[in-house]
């Protein structure tokens, strides 16, 4: 039987490579996310791919989604997102239940409504695509990296209460990614201070290349747990240490 992966966050970005990669990988793969055109657009590209509307904010739609499935075999916690770099005493309390809500209750929520499915498979696997600023924090990052620390927390903890079931439990922390919107979502539609972030940087990672390690560790054998990948570019050596080239 064809394998069932569910990728939240799957319209553009990390969301969407993971998708591709997984369906070219032999998985049947629910691609979900709130801009449904987009889905529909790379489900026509990929046919393995299943586009769903999702909003992980919602328990209505993460309900409605769970309950639309026979089952699940893979759950990708994938999405989320930055906004604001604004110092922790400016902090906008908007902004970080923005990110709290996607980041950490949109995990919740999915994992929640899928883990039933997940155990019953026999061989499930979550998998939480978090950031290296749920490890290390840094200046402005404050609200991001407090969501972030979160689903690494929360990773760490299902891993535990989860030992003896048949689930891995997997935590891919990414470094410097460039995507077509993580920054320019954080700096709120600003091009050019989004595309500051990447100035200089040889090579920074691409969606592909998460996506490349996210398919690596779903596809270890069954008794094989990848607890935390870190992945970043050879360029950048710590969040405050970045090869930057004039």
């Amino acid at each position: 039987m064809t394998r069932t992966a569910v990728v939240t966050g799957a319209s553009s970005g990390i969301g969407e490579a993971t998708a591709r990669r997984l369906a070219a990988e032999g998985y049947e793969v629910v691609a979900a996310a709130r801009r449904r055109d987009r889905l529909d657009k790379l489900a026509a590209e990929v046919p393995a791919i299943r586009p769903a509307t999702l909003d992980v904010t919602s328990d209505e739609s993460v309900a409605a989604l769970a309950g639309s499935l026979d089952r699940c075999d893979v759950l990708i916690n994938n999405a989320g997102g930055a906004v604001g770099l604004e110092p922790v005493a400016d902090g906008l309390v908007d902004d970080w239940r923005q990110m709290y809500e996607v980041n950490v209750l949109g995990s919740l929520r999915m994992t929640r409504a899928l883990l039933p499915k997940l155990i019953e498979s026999g061989d499930g696997v979550l998998l939480m695509l978090t950031s290296v600023a749920g490890l290390v924090s840094y200046e402005g990052g404050g609200g991001y990296c407090a969501a972030k620390h979160a689903q690494t927390s929360m990773t760490e903890t299902l891993r535990l209460e989860l030992c003896g079931e048949p689930v891995r439990i997997i935590e891919v922390a990414p470094g410097m990614v460039q995507t077509e919107e993580f920054s320019l979502t954080r700096f709120r539609g600003d091009a050019e201070r989004a595309e500051k972030v990447y100035q200089g940087v040889p090579n920074p990672l691409t969606a592909d290349d998460v996506a490349d390690a996210i398919a690596w560790c779903v596809t270890r054998p069954a008794h094989v747990n990848i607890d935390r990948l870190v992945i970043r570019p050879r360029a950048q050596a710590a969040q405050h240490k970045v090869h930057r080239v004039s």
